[in-house]
């Protein structure tokens, strides 16, 4: 069970919910602050004052009142007409996520909403009632309001939710299990959908998967670099060390772990003066791809802990605030979607380089019997197609703002979106790197020297689910077989223990 205070959720924590194993509580220690909080937003409310989206209109219709009588259908009307979302429903494990961080900011106590509600979101989340959430929709500001609406329209039993693998009705679902449907109190619809949490849940997930691709491709890396004869003067410490970036520091340590022994690579040093760069530079690149994934942690984690609504109170202030503008983590998406794509360029070229016998010294596309086979020649155009698409995909949807709502939200963060195209951007350097370790295997075949043992174990492993190539078959297969394997934890864990490399 992980207890959440506002203050301490970790990106680990988020991965953990969103995967389903664990669930969630209210820490004892946050309570008296969201009661706090509720009793002062009545307070406020009973002295008259104007309180933005509590008694008043939203966006442009700040400056129209409503009614005392009307403020709790005020909250309702806003939860339906805001779920306005478009195209397929985000996955459940990200929409998991999503209602984690939402809970969390609520936790911290400055939004006026009543515990009644975090528990219902909770209950939802705990029972693995989740809402179908469309997946365009948000500009990042003011929060992600279209794809929050909607998790709000599930809690008040009018929206669509996951539940025992289909797509049910949440008012039925809830009927099924004598759960009456949630009725939002005073400010409660607005705090609900008024944040980034949306942007947030996504990114947590997607920085735990780059790391992991970070590390899977060492593995590849190691196939390759061997396949390809290379010289590892480059990695010396004290060479790496003169540019102390620690993520060079880590990558070059984890392929002296993973070079150590090779006969390869001893008989390469008496040969070759360096390599190219896709082999030399690797160090460099993976490790500031590392670097940017741990400044993301660092922005992140405090995103997830910060309060994100507006308008926000403390003891009988409230202030009108621009918390919930997504920039931030917009930026961090985007920077993480181009460090992403560059580590996919860089694998690429290593294939592109491993099937040319002219730069490789390896039969053509890695095939004996070249000419009547045309052996490993199209997986590094699907690796060049992927890679296309990528670079197409990461232009910095932060650079780009829509005014909205009549000009008043006239500059948005287009974060959600950048967000979004980062799932796209990982899967496609998933299959790069799975490609990498196909032809790397192959490419080892060709080679009289015994590689490393640490290059030799991650060698036998990829031959356990794909052969040799001897002649042309399909290789859309044997780069699906090697994506599922890289999912376990097993195949990681070898990496892990080859290389040395971990978080």
């Amino acid at each position: 069970m992980i207890y959440i205070d506002g203050n301490n959720l970790s990106i680990e924590d988020v991965n953990a919910v969103a995967s389903g194993s664990e669930k969630v509580g209210i820490a004892e220690s946050a309570i008296k602050q969201i009661q706090y909080s509720k009793k002062s937003l009545m307070k406020i409310l009973d002295s008259g004052k104007p309180v933005y989206g509590v008694n008043t209109g939203f966006g442009s219709l700040l400056n129209v009142n409503v009614d005392r009588k009307n403020i709790v259908q005020l909250q309702t009307n806003l939860i339906r007409s805001h779920s306005s979302g478009i195209g397929e429903p985000l996955d459940i494990e990200t929409v998991r996520a999503i209602m984690l961080v939402r809970a969390n900011t609520l936790v911290k106590g400055y939004s006026g909403v009543s515990e009644n509600m975090i528990d219902f979101l909770l209950f939802m989340l705990n029972n693995n009632i989740i809402p179908a959430v469309p997946r365009y929709g948000s500009v990042g500001a003011s929060g992600d309001l279209a794809p929050l609406a909607h998790i709000g329209l599930a809690l008040m039993g009018e929206g669509d939710v996951f539940y025992k693998g289909k797509i049910q009705n949440a008012g039925t679902v809830f009927k099924s299990l004598g759960k009456e449907p949630y009725s939002y109190g005073e400010k409660e619809g607005v705090a609900l959908i008024n944040g980034t949490s949306v942007i947030c849940g996504i990114l947590a997930l997607e920085i735990k998967r780059s790391e992991k691709l970070v590390s899977e491709a060492l593995g590849s890396f190691a196939l390759a670099f061997e396949g390809l004869s290379g010289t590892d003067k480059a990695f010396t410490e004290w060479a790496l060390a003169s540019r102390p970036h620690e993520g060079q520091q880590m990558i070059g340590k984890a392929f002296r772990k993973l070079f150590n022994g090779s006969m390869i690579i001893e008989n390469a040093n008496k040969s070759k003066v360096q390599d190219a760069y896709s082999l030399r530079c690797t160090p460099q690149v993976y490790g500031a791809v590392w670097d940017t994934l741990q400044y993301a942690r660092k922005v992140l984690t405090t995103e997830i802990n910060s309060a994100t609504d507006n308008p926000l109170l403390l003891g009988n202030e409230y202030i009108s605030t621009g918390n919930f503008h997504g920039e931030p983590v917009a930026m961090v998406s985007d920077f993480v979607a181009i460090a992403m794509t560059d580590f996919g360029n860089m694998v690429e070229r290593r294939l592109a380089r491993i099937v040319d016998t002219n730069l490789s010294g390896l039969p053509p596309f890695l095939v004996k019997d070249y000419g009547l086979n045309s052996g490993y020649m199209i997986p590094q155009y699907t690796a060049a197609a992927l890679c296309n698409v990528n670079k197409t995909l990461v232009h910095p949807n932060s650079a780009d703002t829509i005014p909205t709502s009549a000009n008043q939200e006239d500059h948005v963060s287009m974060g959600t979106n950048a967000a979004l195209k980062l799932i796209e951007i990982n899967k496609n350097v998933k299959s790069i790197i799975a490609i990498e370790y196909l032809l790397g295997a192959q490419s080892l075949e060709f080679r009289k020297h015994e590689p490393s043992p640490a290059t030799l174990s991650i060698y036998k492993k990829i031959r356990e689910i794909v052969r040799p190539l001897d002649s042309d078959r399909p290789s859309t297969g044997d780069i699906g077989a090697i994506t599922s394997m890289m999912d376990t934890e097993e195949f990681l864990s070898l990496i892990r223990e080859k290389s040395g490399f971990c978080r």
